[in-house]
């Protein structure tokens, strides 16, 4: 925690609807040390995204809060501070790679003049130098051509030249974090791997801290240090990527990695999947939200009843519910 450049601790957000207010994340607390990228995976509806807008306080309004907790940024607060000083780190020091960039771009004006528009207003540099700066950010992305890409319009540019524009667009001040939301949903397995090793190549460029916000286990252990596990809006699992792969304690991470497609599985085998769906935010229980799902025996008091949240082993951290974990004895961790 010490080495952190982020610290989220019991974060809680939730939206004023027709029906009351809903929780989305629920008590979340995790770091990202200097440096590193941190890996955050669940199912669609597991409030993933939810952090993210969270953290760089971009909550739908008037609906979304922040309800309790605290976010700091290089011991910064940042869930009380004015929007004016939010905004000088916000681009700057922090930068969001967005799931899908035709949202993130705006579709009436070019690429260069939106690449620009982020370096003059965090930086001191003239126009002309701007506009250098945006050009190399794109050789630097491995967008070829970047002088006619300048003047190109989203819709003009592929999925993956987009998505490289935004990532340009979230470096383009250096920032010291950068939270990338599902940054390769959208795209196909080639280009995936593109951007993923583009990332790593940039982050051991610019030593920049990464949260990977995935459904895709996959990338996660390609890609991330350390990993959060996360469902129905709590993190239920974190440890470093090894140990979550290698002996993962919560019946959900389990159940995430015997869901993975294995290459020596028999051929024509049903793949396995996981009954049931995510609970909707209306029916979210304050126990073992996952219980139902676990195919394993519960009772009414396990679902009202929050789980402790646990260090089961140095550094591997676990939401200890009777119904998902079996602990480790002392003897396993001799």
């Amino acid at each position: 925690m010490h080495d952190s450049i982020l610290r989220v601790e019991n974060l809680t957000v939730g939206f004023d609807t027709e029906g009351g207010h809903l929780t989305a994340v629920d008590g979340v607390s995790f770091a990202v040390p200097r440096g590193k990228t941190l890996g955050i995976v669940g199912e669609s509806g597991s409030g993933k995204s939810v952090t993210a807008f969270a953290i760089m306080r971009l909550l739908s309004q008037p609906m979304g809060k922040i309800t309790g907790g605290r976010i700091f940024f290089e011991d910064q607060e940042l869930t009380t501070l004015p929007l004016d000083e939010l905004r000088k780190i916000r681009g700057n020091k922090i930068g969001m790679v967005f799931q899908e960039p035709m949202s993130a771009l705006n579709p009436a004006h070019r690429i260069g003049r939106q690449l620009t528009e982020s370096i003059t207003l965090h930086t001191t540099l003239s126009p002309e130098q701007a506009e250098q700066h945006a050009l190399s950010l794109l050789g630097k992305v491995g967008i070829p051509a970047a002088t006619e890409r300048m003047q190109a319009y989203p819709h003009q540019l592929s999925g993956g030249m987009r998505q490289r524009v935004v990532i340009a667009m979230a470096l383009a001040c250096n920032p010291s974090l950068l939270i990338c939301d599902e940054p390769t949903t959208a795209l196909d397995v080639t280009i995936q791997a593109q951007i993923l090793e583009l990332l790593k190549s940039l982050q051991k460029e610019f030593h920049t801290s990464i949260i990977l916000i995935t459904h895709d286990l996959g990338v996660i252990a390609e890609n991330c240090d350390e990993v959060a596990v996360m469902y129905a809006g709590r993190i239920v699992e974190r440890a470093g990527v090894s140990a979550i792969f290698d002996t993962p304690l919560h019946a959900y991470t389990q159940a995430l990695l015997r869901a993975i497609p294995a290459l020596d599985s028999t051929p024509k085998t049903p793949l396995f999947s996981i009954e049931g769906m995510v609970p909707a935010l209306a029916e979210l229980k304050p126990g073992c939200r996952f219980a139902p799902r676990s195919g394993h025996p519960f009772t009414e008091a396990d679902l009202m009843t929050r789980p402790p949240f646990v260090e089961a082993r140095p550094g591997h951290w676990v939401e200890a519910s009777r119904v998902c974990v079996s602990l480790p004895s002392k003897e396993d961790l001799q």
